[in-house]
């Protein structure tokens, strides 16, 4: 969880010190006379100018950011007055505004739009921004001041917000180190800013590396099975990277890549499957195995220093799970059956390769090919039959916003009169069920060598009571953008991100908060995703489904019979999807419950038996993300919480089923879940809020239906 005085510099600020070369400073020294970030947007929401905002504006403005907060925060620790709520616990929910603003953008540009520039800003300013937040919270005078509200907080008269804000503000300072001696302190700062480094470094690496390990193609014949518009658009990709009359084939971040479900050409399906799994593992300038252990080494030592075993236990303690134990059990339940599961499917892909003539076992690259030929012949549809009906703007307007309108009442009205840092990014503003204006929501779908892969929300300004301010949040998804005048149809994964993602956006418009701490999605890592997770259903409810599931050309709606047949085939080949995720979880796990002495040299063999030790090291079924582009717990803030996915789902499953129960999309279950829970933010406990709403704690029975877990395991070896 994010502390409260670090949320301007969280994800990328979190990544940031000192900057400029002697060559940049007069162009340094003009921004700052006509720097956008000095002042508040006179934008709507507050959103940031972005047709006015340059490179070369951050550095000064981040500079002067830290500065104007160490000047705030100097002034409440010092205050002669007695400590009260007001001056000292609001007083700095009110601090850091320009660095707030300017560390939103910062953040958000380096990962869906950087540059080299914005790549220095973050690697220069990564231990600046490190010490500027250890110098906050390891503040004597300021945490003295906290202890003392904190220990009379029942007697200030204070509604629950106000206390619980008191509690978590104590809770930050005590986790970031508060209570250690000078000593610890000074030992703390150099870890958390060889940590910033490292963080920073990692990502970069993956972003750069994963664009450098592009698939070149000398012949079309090698992309044998890829759609014309697929061919055509990696013939203009190695075009525009200098190889003309060939073919380049982008990766996206996960272990598994899209076309090998499509391609007939086992050697080519070969080579882009190696490319992807040796990402940062092959030597060169993008090698980050070094980084995986050093990193881990340094938390493991954070870890100790702080009181705690493991790094996991010092992340977990501060979650819903609480305990690596509860994780531990959750995951070991999980993985035998999913592992058998998996181990079955892969014998039925195997019989296919068999009575082919194949003679060849199973691969990891042939997983995703033969599980396509299996669903044809078991359900008679593959992927190529959905995605006509599934263009993106219609998923968007007709699909996501419709589901939105129909459970919220909220109605959406295109904004092209406002500024956005890329060409692509649309802009929407979002009316309440009332018609009062909500929130700017910001769509960004399509991917690009400058922007991160996978799909995220984020927010450039957050929901709060105390500073008026309404929110401005964006979704971000790495859909392959077609040629000029072609449409951009989706995979039903797509289509299911697309919702998820909004599900998250949901969270951040709906926040009705005070206190920017507990703003949107400013909530415990393993319960963040829950939300998201429930918004998925949507994606195949009947009436949503007819309002947006329409023939690009033809406008007919897609045929009940192929709805039949996706809806058959829910379960099918999720022994692997379990598997693959199941075992990045477990991964994250092992890295992160080791302590400092335990660290390994070497990251692929520590990798290789961490795998095998949980039973999830299958040949042919890689994890999700391997060790060296694990960017989630590696450069985000995911450590020791991968796992959050599986352990929101159960939460997510069982709410499924009251909206089930409830009648589906309905306004006053919309009502009802906004209310108990989208409106909350991080103002009460995460898993109070929903027990309160389901009237009883969590069951995990629905997930395991879902997943197709509730069977016995039979193992097929």
């Amino acid at each position: 969880m994010k502390t409260p005085l670090a949320l301007a510099l969280a994800a990328a600020l979190g990544c940031l010190s000192p900057l400029y070369a002697q060559a940049e400073q007069a162009a340094a020294a003009e921004a700052q006379m006509v720097n956008p970030f000095f002042e508040p947007s006179p934008l709507p929401y507050f959103l940031p100018p972005f047709d006015k905002i340059r490179d070369e504006h951050f550095a000064p403005a981040l500079d002067r950011g830290m500065a104007e907060q160490r000047v705030e925060i100097d002034r409440i620790a010092g205050n002669p007055e007695p400590p009260t709520f007001d001056n000292t616990i609001v007083a700095m929910e009110r601090s850091g505004a320009l660095l707030q603003r300017t560390g939103a953008v910062f953040s958000n540009l380096v990962g869906a739009h950087t540059n080299d520039t914005l790549n220095a800003v973050q690697r220069e300013f990564a231990p600046k921004a490190a010490a500027h937040i250890d110098a906050i919270l390891l503040n004597d005078a300021l945490f003295q001041r906290v202890q003392t509200l904190y220990d009379k907080r029942a007697e200030l008269g204070l509604d629950k917000e106000a206390t619980r804000l008191i509690e978590r503000y104590h809770t930050d300072f005590v986790r970031a180190g508060a209570k250690l001696s000078a000593a610890d302190k000074e030992a703390l700062k150099k870890i958390n800013g060889e940590l910033a480094s490292l963080q920073s470094a990692f990502g970069q690496n993956v972003l750069k590396g994963t664009n450098a390990t592009a698939l070149l193609v000398d012949t079309r014949e090698e992309l044998a099975g890829l759609s014309d518009a697929r061919i055509a658009a990696a013939a203009a990709a190695a075009k525009d990277a200098g190889h003309e009359g060939k073919f380049l084939i982008a990766l996206q971040n996960t272990s598994q890549q899209p076309p090998l479900a499509s391609l007939t050409h086992r050697g080519t399906r070969e080579r882009l499957f190696k490319a992807s799994i040796g990402r940062g593992s092959s030597g060169g300038e993008f090698d980050n195995r070094d980084n995986a252990v050093r990193t881990a080494k340094l938390r493991a030592e954070r870890a100790r220093l702080l009181g705690y075993p493991t790094h996991a236990a010092y992340q977990l303690e501060d979650q819903t799970a609480k305990t690596t134990d509860a994780v531990n059990k959750l995951l070991g339940e999980l993985a035998p059956a999913a592992a058998a599961n998996a181990r079955r499917e892969a014998a039925d892909l195997q019989a296919i390769i068999d009575g082919e003539g194949g003679d060849f076992q199973l691969a990891g690259w042939d997983w995703d090919f033969y599980a396509g030929k299996l669903r044809q012949q078991r359900y008679a549809f593959d992927e190529d039959q959905l995605k006509p009906y599934f263009e993106l703007n219609s998923v968007i307007e007709n699909g996501v916003f419709h589901a939105a309108n129909k459970l919220y009442g909220l109605t959406f009205k295109e904004r092209k009169d406002l500024p956005v840092y890329h060409p692509d990014v649309r802009v929407w503003e979002v009316f309440d069920a009332d018609g009062q204006p909500l929130a700017l929501f910001l769509g960004d779908y399509y991917a690009r060598s400058s922007k991160r892969g996978g799909a995220w929300m984020n927010a450039y300004v957050s929901q709060s009571g105390l500073r008026g301010t309404k929110p401005v949040v964006a979704n971000h998804l790495n859909i392959p953008k077609p040629l000029s005048g072609q449409p951009t149809l989706l995979t039903m994964d797509e289509v299911g991100t697309a919702f998820h993602e909004f599900g998250h956006a949901l969270h951040g418009m709906f926040s009705n908060v005070t206190y920017p701490r507990f703003s949107g999605t400013q909530v415990p890592r393993d319960f963040v995703e829950y939300p998201s997770q429930v918004n998925e259903m949507w994606a195949t409810w009947p009436e949503v489904l007819a309002n947006y599931a329409k023939h690009h050309e033809t406008g007919e709606p897609i045929p009940q019979a192929l709805i039949d047949k996706v809806q058959a085939a829910d379960k099918f080949n999720q022994g692997y999807a379990t598997t693959e995720y199941l075992a990045a979880s477990l991964l994250d796990q092992r890295w992160h419950q080791l302590t400092p002495d335990t660290v390994p040299s070497d990251a692929l063999t520590f990798e290789a038996a961490a795998l095998a030790d949980a039973g999830v090291a299958l040949p042919f079924v890689p994890p999700r993300y391997r060790s060296t582009y694990f960017s989630h717990i590696f450069a985000g803030g995911y450590s020791a919480g991968y796992y959050s996915y599986i352990w929101s789902e159960v939460l997510d499953a069982d709410t499924v089923e009251w909206f089930k129960e409830q009648g589906g999309l309905k306004r006053e279950s919309g009502d009802t879940f906004r209310k108990a829970l989208l409106s909350r933010g991080g103002s009460a406990d995460a898993m109070e809020l929903f027990e309160a709403f389901r009237g009883r704690p969590p069951q995990i029975g629905p997930l395991l239906i879902r997943r197709g877990l509730d069977e016995p395991v039979v193992d097929r070896k």
